[in-house]
């Protein structure tokens, strides 16, 4: 068991943190004792302040603090979750039982790994940690914010451009208390790890709801888009967006360039494609010169078949092999006039087999270029697919539109460096670091 005390003052130990999971009417004390035992930290998980109208007891809680030096994270938060440490002030358990009596994971906490979450949203917080671990992607640390009496966006934006564990940034945001700090911090941060923000309250109803969610004044939508452009933060307009570039930035370095090649073996998939790649900025174009005449002499030495089209969108047809995939992928990849490949390996054809992905992967170890897969379909094989690509961290989508935003969000990224001068350091950062953990 656990020994358990009266009071906080009544503890015969320093206390470094104070977690407050007590009703509203009850916090102003708690902290008022904690401030007398030296607590200099707290987390008020409690909700029923400002977000609810209560802004007098918030206001208590905040003079306390700030009387006594101490740090506060909340109210109406979570809190944290920190792989490395272990310490997790979530109160939601990791698995729930079904009326049937089977146990089955439902809160699950993310293994250790490069994303840091920061969130004004504790629900939107436990539904990332859900999708991370359901992807096996791993997290650095997680911090949910909430009304932030004290400690803001900023301030974790700030910790984590010098947290060494940390490689990207998901941020959720209802709102921003200071813009001026945040775009200063968010100019530093981006040029070095990328930041990935998902800002709600874009219409009146949604700024309505944010404003008795966690107290936000959700502001125009307009500048908070040109804000996180000048900051270099990638803007996703929706959840699907927000996880599926995170993902890209982690897995795969930024674009050096706007010209892409597609290779695929469905023509119909790759046309969707290269649509959403113009229509993102991004150029789906002649071959370079060097690329299409070996790509020529492929076919006329029957390496790849005869009705292949060699245009760009790169079409090997249905009668596809690994080693067609492979080697072409290769080709393009050598051409200095290519920036970024979407492979589009529709696994349906029946001379592509899995091994090519483990082949895609070793080459791509040889170059500084982002690969992006696209396998559709949910069934088994499908998944699979797109399981062993994210093994070797090539990102993987279930749609050919998906694969061009990320590509389209690796371009954006790459052109912020490029604009800061760091695009040259950021890259060598990565290499160093994948050449590292061998992954790629």
């Amino acid at each position: 068991g656990y020994d358990c005390y009266p009071s906080i003052t009544k503890i015969p130990n320093e206390v470094d943190l104070a977690v407050v999971v007590i009703p509203a009417v009850g916090v102003p004390p708690a902290m008022e004792e904690a401030a007398v035992k030296g607590v200099k930290a707290a987390i008020i998980i409690t909700s029923g302040f400002s977000e609810v109208g209560n802004h007098e007891l918030e206001h208590k809680v905040k003079e306390i603090a700030a009387r006594a030096g101490m740090r506060v994270l909340g109210p109406n938060c979570l809190g944290v979750d920190d792989p490395l440490t272990g310490i997790d002030t979530l109160f939601l358990p990791e698995t729930k039982v079904l009326i049937s009596g089977e146990e089955v994971i439902a809160t699950p906490r993310p293994k250790l790994g490069d994303i840091a979450v920061v969130t004004q949203s504790g629900a939107f917080g436990v539904a990332s940690l859900d999708y991370l671990a359901g992807r096996r992607l791993g997290i650095s640390r997680f911090v949910s914010f909430g009304n932030r009496v004290d400690l803001d966006e900023s301030d974790f934006l700030e910790y984590f451009l010098k947290d060494e564990q940390t490689k990207a940034i998901l941020c959720y945001l209802e709102g921003i208390r200071n813009g001026k700090r945040f775009m200063e911090v968010a100019r530093e941060v981006t040029k070095v790890k990328p930041i990935v923000a998902l800002k709600t309250g874009k219409t009146s109803a949604g700024a309505k709801a944010a404003m008795s969610h966690t107290g936000s004044i959700a502001g125009s939508d307009e500048i908070y888009s040109t804000a996180f452009a000048q900051s270099g933060i990638i803007r996703a307009r929706d959840m699907e967006e927000f996880f599926d570039m995170c993902k890209a930035l982690v897995f795969q370095p930024p674009t050096t360039g706007r010209n892409i090649v597609i290779i695929t073996d469905a023509g119909g998939p790759a046309i969707m494609a290269a649509d959403e790649c113009e229509l993102r900025g991004l150029k789906v174009g002649v071959l370079p010169e060097d690329c299409a005449s070996v790509l020529k002499k492929m076919k006329e030495d029957a390496e790849i078949p005869q009705f292949a089209s060699i245009n760009n969108p790169v079409d090997l047809t249905g009668s596809v092999t690994s080693d067609m995939f492979v080697s072409v992928t290769k080709a393009v990849l050598q051409s200095s006039g290519v920036n970024g490949v979407i492979l589009l390996g529709l696994h349906h054809v029946p001379g592509l087999q899995e091994d090519y992905v483990d082949k895609i992967a070793a080459i791509s170890r040889n170059f500084l270029k982002p690969i992006i897969a696209c396998d559709i379909g949910e069934t088994e094989m499908a998944l699979y697919i797109r399981s062993k690509f994210e093994k070797f961290e090539i990102p993987s989508y279930s749609s050919p539109e998906d694969s061009a935003r990320v590509m389209a969000a690796l371009y954006s990224y790459g052109e912020y460096l490029r604009s800061q001068g760091c695009l040259e350091r950021y890259l060598a950062s990565f290499k160093k670091r994948k050449d590292s953990t061998n992954t790629y």
